[in-house]
């Protein structure tokens, strides 16, 4: 099944799960994660499992176990619209286009082009996001006739398809080795091109212009590539997927520059919101995504958007995994709030307290014999769907690719292959109705 940019579709094959694979985060073998290989996924379906916790590595989506995961990890996103940079974010800013536009440069265009009072009075009072990011970039110097004088350095920013180039491939090299400190031998073109390349996505552009899909955001000093960034842009958001630059360039702060421009991206392009990937509560180096705010951590539970603020990094603080029920246990929900939830949804909106057993024993008994058969059920993963949720769904109606073929739940059923029913079941339940009615899950 090909690829159709103008009939997007969802081909999936089952993974299986991790329980206790080594966490890249803390080192300990703790980490546990549910696993699906996709060949191809829409825009809108990707956008979906973001907002239900998943996330992609290259063509590999996996959604993490919250509850059974050393180090939980949460979805993080920032409102673009609405944002507020910190002083030392706008320096870092400011710093970087003094040294692309050069003191000269600047003083050249102090006589050449005077600010009116009023001009002056609104830089220092007002700060505008998308103009600063741009301010530097050769062809807004262009457009604002600017040149001459010419800046120190020229300084080019375009997003770019995700295809393997070796210029790209020395700068990863580069990043891993210095930055990561990877051993040379660990880092190969092969695991670049399978981590940062390949995607699953359809790329397209709307009839407005937004374009969707997976693009390499390059930043280029002098025609040379200095950094580099993995972006997916989904209907309502940019998803950051990875980040590098060259050591020559460590002292700019790239990660701060690369977040602010990704952060105007979204706002400019119309997608609203800025997803930066997974944030780790036990990990100091996540810590920096709080200043991106204000910011919203998704629920695991009800995949509703908690506002991260003290009280929630309290709550972080004292029991690490953090969902609704452990909000609940400890007060009402809070007035900040986001109630908005993902397409799909389906936990309650009034989980059971921590510690309430409002269920006899026998009752309980009955539910454990009824678990369907799979890791996500049997080990009770925050956030999926609920046995009358798959019931009411109709798994018999599930779609399975059996080689050049699309058939349903129910005519496996009479082909004897029952048994990838219940991997069908495992997937509903975590992907969620709105992706399973589009998807088709491959039997490999």
């Amino acid at each position: 099944m090909s690829k159709d940019a103008h009939n997007p579709v969802t081909l999936i094959s089952y993974m299986g799960s991790t329980k206790n694979g080594r966490c890249g985060y803390c080192t300990k073998s703790n980490s546990c994660s549910f696993y699906l290989r996709s060949y191809d996924l829409a825009v809108t379906d990707y956008q979906i499992l973001l907002d239900r916790g998943w996330r992609r590595s290259g063509t590999l989506l996996y959604k993490p176990h919250m509850t059974l995961s050393c180090c939980p990890q949460y979805t993080i996103r920032v409102d673009a619209t609405t944002i507020k940079t910190s002083r030392d974010q706008r320096q870092t800013l400011h710093k970087w286009s003094r040294y692309v536009l050069g003191e000269s440069y600047i003083q050249e265009c102090a006589k050449r082009y005077p600010k009116s009072k009023e001009e002056k009075r609104k830089q220092q009072s007002e700060f505008n996001l998308i103009e600063t990011v741009h301010g530097p970039e050769y062809s807004t110097l262009q457009g604002l006739n600017r040149l001459p004088p010419e800046p120190a350095h020229k300084f080019e920013v375009k997003l770019e398809s995700t295809v393997f180039t070796e210029e790209k491939y020395e700068l990863y090299e580069n990043y891993q080795r210095t930055v990561h400190n990877d051993p040379v031998w660990r880092i190969t073109r092969s695991d670049f091109t399978n981590f940062l390349c390949r995607s699953p996505l359809n790329n397209t552009t709307t009839p407005s212009g937004m374009r969707l899909g997976s693009y390499h955001q390059c930043y280029r000093v002098d025609g040379r590539l200095v950094a580099m960034g993995v972006l997916d842009l989904l209907p309502h958001c940019v998803s950051g997927v990875y980040f590098m630059y060259h050591e020559d360039y460590r002292a700019w702060a790239f990660g701060k520059l690369s977040a602010c421009r990704e952060a105007a991206l979204a706002r400019e392009g119309g997608y609203q919101y800025y997803y930066m990937g997974f944030y780790i509560h036990s990990c100091p180096k996540m810590w920096y995504k709080r200043e991106y705010g204000p910011c919203h951590l998704l629920d695991p539970e009800t995949y509703a958007w908690n506002l991260f603020d003290e009280e929630l990094e309290r709550l972080l603080d004292e029991h690490g995994y953090v969902g609704a029920s452990t909000i609940c246990s400890h007060g009402a929900a809070r007035k900040d709030d986001v109630p908005e939830r993902a397409p799909g949804s389906t936990q309650s909106e009034n989980p059971t307290e921590a510690g309430d057993q409002d269920e006899s024993e026998e009752e309980e008994e009955e539910d454990e014999e009824d678990v369907p058969p799979g890791f996500v059920f049997s080990t009770k993963m925050p956030g999926i769907m609920t046995r009358q949720e798959i019931e009411d769904f109709d798994a018999r109606t599930l779609k399975f690719q059996l080689g050049d073929s699309e058939i349903t739940a129910k005519e496996l059923e009479e082909l004897d292959l029952a048994a990838y029913i219940n991997v069908g079941m495992e997937v509903l339940a975590t992907v969620g109705p709105d992706v399973a009615k589009s998807m088709s899950l491959c039997i490999v």
